[in-house]
Order: structure tokens, then C-alpha cells, then sequence
């Protein structure tokens, strides 16, 4: 008898399965659980503008975010030539990371529960971020609010776009999928 491998399941996932789906599907009546919306990716984003001058700023933004996220960026270079912003084409200008799966889990839950309430004043997030199609973005604008990341090892702030995936058909149902995962809006 050949023993089962112990699977991680991370403690997000893990609630999505067990409270969220069947909470969503009671909601809005869906048929099958496979119509109830879910996470399909975060997209984690630095632009980092002193990259044109510097192509060092560029590549210490890009450690720092796998610091944070657990998997290595990309590192993005100007498609175009753009003489006002002294940028030419193939200048390395920020990083990103597209996460999924795990990660994408991990990721959520630590940005929810822990670097969201360290924000200075923080009350909540925008409600006014979804896209209408059921994705949500918002932007933070350090990369210190992380624990991963040591402010005294840190030369300079650099903050960075993050964007919510879902597979909702509408804002509404994306809302409803955000706010049982955790996510912190304010009321407006």
C-alpha cells in the first residue's frame, strides 16, 4: 500500500474550499460549484522610473520582490522610445510577478492579515477599485509594509501595484468573493 504524499494547502485556500464557495453559491444560487467565482492570479507590479538612469534600482526592486512574493519577477524594459521621459526602447524601467496557484494564496492572505493593517492610518481600501469585470487593483506605495522586507537594508521606497484575478462575472460577485477572503474596504 504505497502511502498518500502530505499535500500543503494554504490556510486561504483551504477557508475558499471549506466556508467561501459554499457561502457563495448559497448567495447567488449558482447550480454547480464551478460557476462560483474564484481566484484565477495576482499580479504584483514595480515601476521603477530611476531604472533608466540606474539599471541597479531596477534589479535591487526586482530582489526585494521575490523577497515579498516567493518567486522570481520579470524584469520589464521600455517598448517604445519616449525623448520627454529620456526613456529608449529596451531600458530596464520596473519588475513584475504573476502568481498563481500556492503562491497566489500565500500572497493574499499575508497582504490581508499582515502588511495592510501596518499601513500609517490605514481604514481601508478603496471599494471603487474593481474594473467591471470583476478584477481588483490597488496600489501601495511601500515596499516596507512587508516583513520580509528590512527598512534599514532598503536605499530607497518603492512602492507597487497589485492586481486581484478573479473569475466573476461582475463587480458585484467579485465583492462578494474579496470580502469573505479578507480583503479590508472601507465604507464609503
Amino acid at each position: 500500500m504505497a502511502a498518500e504524499a502530505d499535500v500543503y494547502v494554504a490556510r486561504l485556500q483551504e477557508r475558499y474550499r471549506s466556508e467561501i464557495l459554499p457561502a457563495l453559491i448559497e448567495e447567488f444560487g449558482y447550480r454547480s460549484p464551478m460557476q462560483a467565482p474564484r481566484l484565477v492570479k495576482v499580479v504584483v507590479n514595480m515601476g521603477v522610473g530611476e531604472g533608466r538612469d540606474d539599471s541597479k534600482t531596477v534589479h535591487e526592486a526586482a530582489g526585494q520582490l521575490a523577497l515579498i512574493t516567493g518567486q522570481k519577477p520579470r524584469i520589464n524594459k521600455a517598448t517604445k522610445s519616449v525623448s520627454n521621459f529620456k526613456l529608449r526602447a529596451g531600458m530596464e524601467i520596473g519588475c513584475s510577478v504573476t502568481l498563481r496557484r500556492q503562491r497566489m494564496y500565500e500572497f493574499l492572505d499575508r497582504l490581508f492579515t499582515v502588511a495592510l493593517p501596518r499601513l500609517r492610518d490605514f481604514r481601508g481600501l478603496n471599494p471603487k477599485g474593481f474594473d467591471g469585470h470583476g478584477n481588483y487593483s490597488l496600489g501601495l506605495t511601500e515596499q516596507t509594509v512587508f516583513p520580509e522586507i528590512d527598512p534599514d537594508k532598503t536605499s530607497r521606497v518603492q512602492g507597487m501595484n497589485v492586481t486581484i484575478v478573479t473569475s466573476a462575472a461582475s463587480d458585484r460577485e467579485a465583492l462578494a468573493l474579496l470580502k469573505r477572503m479578507g480583503l479590508p474596504l472601507r465604507d464609503n
